[in-house]
């Protein structure tokens, strides 16, 4: 950097044997990073609609003190189930879903076959929590075809119209109403659920999944409170999502970040270089010079700055690496009392949005601000505040645009 006194001097009475050269240490910076990918998202993206359609199968005692298999598999007692979900991966590993699965329900009447079988009508839905098993053991990777995806939820359940074949209350049924003889035919629960779902891909918008769950009800579910206190029910679904947007994920990697400021310093201490040796072979030229008559010096116009410094994704925290740039800026200032400068910041145009990055570059440039005054004791009126968001790109490559820029005002 430049810098040009604005005072009186006189010129060196210097002979071959006098040259003296200053130099300053090239430095060589060093770092360490997390060389790790990470994920993220806008919290509009990777939301799902699920639609979908199976069989179900409850799994209840048929009555007090009845023997008969009431809670074997039965051809008979499937029933057809529906099913509509909501959900979000908030992470390529989880997940979050609503979802609702509604229909008839079957099973036998210990009287069999004098009053049949009994039915009812049930709705249950869940919040369930969804880890994406291959994400999590092979990487990420939104474009595999087929996944793993196990689930567990508690949700609520209400079961109605618990009657037989002929409408009447079920003959198995021993839980009554509240002040009165008549049983219920129907109850509230809340059942805790678990399956697995393999997805398989059809395009970027389009899965197709097929998922076996299992819900646990108290023993009032069916309205017979007898024998085991947990009762199930069993459900195959398969059907569609659909992806709003499609499924993708943004990553970074701080290293790729840490290198490219490394490579930075490294042309910069070259260059730092460079001129040392420059510096030698002027001051061993000038040595040979006849001396002049004394004269005053003027001022000269300072040379434009070039002083950077740069932020991680996100962030608005001067990186221990950076301090230097920061230091460097205060000397120049203190030592050109009559300069100001203008403090301009930026973000990078792929990470957030325009109104977030617009906050985000302020609050980078009065970080920067802030430690010229509050750290070296800068006049806050030579400095100027600018900052240009991500409207703005200094640099064609995206991630030197987390920065903040020095010019002169």
């Amino acid at each position: 950097m430049a810098l040009c006194a604005g005072s009186f001097a006189m010129a060196p009475q210097a002979t071959a044997q006098d040259v003296v050269v200053e130099e300053d240490a090239v430095s060589v910076t060093e770092f360490s990073c997390d060389n790790t990918d990470r994920y993220y998202q806008s919290w509009r993206d990777n939301w799902f609609i699920q639609l979908g359609a199976g069989v179900n199968q409850p799994f209840v005692e048929r009555g007090i003190g009845v023997k008969s298999p009431g809670k074997d598999v039965n051809r008979r007692n499937m029933t057809v189930t529906y099913n509509f979900g909501v959900g979000h991966w908030f992470s390529p590993y989880m997940g979050l879903r609503l979802n609702a699965l509604g229909g008839v329900l079957h099973w036998n009447n210990p009287t069999e076959p004098n009053n049949g079988w009994v039915s009812a009508r049930h709705v249950n839905l869940n919040l369930e929590f969804m880890w994406d098993l291959c994400n999590s053991f092979a990487g990420v990777n939104p474009d595999r075809v087929v996944s793993v995806i196990p689930f567990v939820g508690l949700g609520g359940d209400y079961t109605w119209h618990i009657k037989d074949s002929r409408g009447n209350p079920a003959a198995a049924s021993n839980i009554y109403r509240e002040d009165s003889p008549k049983v219920r035919t129907s109850s509230w629960t809340l059942p805790v659920t678990a399956g697995f779902q393999l997805r398989f891909r059809l395009c970027k918008y389009v899965d197709f999944f097929a998922e076996a769950r299992a819900s646990f009800y108290g023993d009032n579910w069916n309205g017979c409170a007898y024998g085991s206190p947990i009762e199930a029910n069993v459900s195959c679904v398969g059907g569609f999502n659909i992806n709003f947007g499609g499924r993708d994920w943004k990553s970074y990697n701080e290293c790729a970040s840490m290198s490219a400021i490394a490579q930075l310093n490294n042309e910069v201490n070259n260059l730092r270089a460079e001129n040392m040796a420059a510096a030698q072979t002027i001051a061993s030229l000038e040595s040979q010079l006849p001396c002049p008559e004394p004269v005053v010096q003027k001022d000269c116009v300072n040379a434009p700055l070039m002083t950077t410094v740069r932020f991680t994704i996100d962030s608005d925290e001067i990186m221990p690496t950076e301090e230097v740039n920061v230091y460097n800026m205060a000397e120049w200032l203190k030592a050109n009392p009559d300069e100001k400068v203008v403090v301009v910041g930026y973000a990078d145009r792929d990470t957030g949005t325009s109104d977030y990055n617009m906050g985000l570059s302020k609050r980078r440039a009065d970080a920067v601000a802030e430690a010229l005054v509050k750290t070296y004791g800068i006049d806050p009126s030579r400095l100027t505040v600018k900052y240009d968001g991500s409207d703005v790109q200094p640099y064609s490559t995206n991630d030197w645009n987390r920065i903040v820029i020095f010019t002169q005002k």
